[in-house]
């Protein structure tokens, strides 16, 4: 199984709690505890010739997982199209916290993909769906403290599954796990990660990327589809 970690890599240059929780920078570090006998991972930042997602490397990806958050808007739209066009051909795709508005994200879902949203809070995840592949192994409940709260409404359309709530130390809740099918690809939304926050040391958030890393991995990737042309939705 092949796994990029895509990460803009930009709070690790202004944040020292960021290298302080994740040496070597968020990808780096979700890169460090996916990596095992069959699992081979490589990372992709912003800084990279064509954010380190050329075709080639899209085709030698299995899952991608992505964490963004200050430069949505930095990431060029063909880039965009190009993992569009990878998802829909099957490749997963794995998005993480501030992802959510993420372009590619926002393209997938069709909506603003908007939420409320607070820092420096206390969330209990609840694991709502025991018998669901990404929930192997889990805690029915686990707490985070501090992380970053996002709320309800979160602008997306229907999941296929939500699989996590959370709630938070204020009484708001939020689909904290929710997963898609886009084309042949699947799509799994997981909210916590907030860059100043240890949640990815949580060794149940490690676990649930782990499994989610093997629920989106395609059986077969690359599926000719009816229409090879995809068009941007309107912003």
């Amino acid at each position: 199984m092949k796994v990029t970690v895509w990460n803009e890599n930009l709070h690790e240059k202004t944040h020292p709690a960021v290298l302080e929780n994740y040496p070597g920078g968020i990808h780096g570090y979700i890169a460090n505890f996916l990596k095992c006998d069959d699992v081979e991972v490589r990372t992709a930042t912003l800084d990279d010739e064509e954010c380190g997602l050329t075709n080639e490397v899209l085709e030698d990806t299995d899952v991608l997982i992505w964490w963004g958050h200050m430069a949505h808007d930095k990431v060029p739209d063909e880039i965009v199209d190009r993992v569009q066009k990878a998802v829909l051909s099957g490749m997963g795709l794995i998005v993480l916290h501030s992802g959510h508005h993420s372009k590619i994200f926002r393209r997938l879902m069709g909506t603003t993909c908007n939420l409320k949203w607070r820092d420096d809070t206390k969330e209990r995840i609840w694991t709502i769906k025991p018998n669901h592949p990404i929930t192997a192994g889990v805690d029915e409940t686990f707490v985070l403290e501090p992380e970053e709260m996002y709320g309800e409404g979160f602008d997306i359309p229907e999941p296929d599954e939500v699989i996590f709530l959370g709630w938070f130390n204020g009484g708001e809740v939020f689909r904290s796990g929710c997963t898609f099918t886009r084309g042949h690809g699947r799509i799994f939304y997981f909210q916590p990660g907030h860059e100043t926050n240890k949640s990815f040391q949580n060794e149940n958030v490690q676990k649930i990327i782990k499994n989610a890393v093997r629920w989106a991995c395609p059986i077969k990737k690359n599926i000719e589809l009816v229409c090879p042309h995809f068009m941007p939705l309107e912003k």
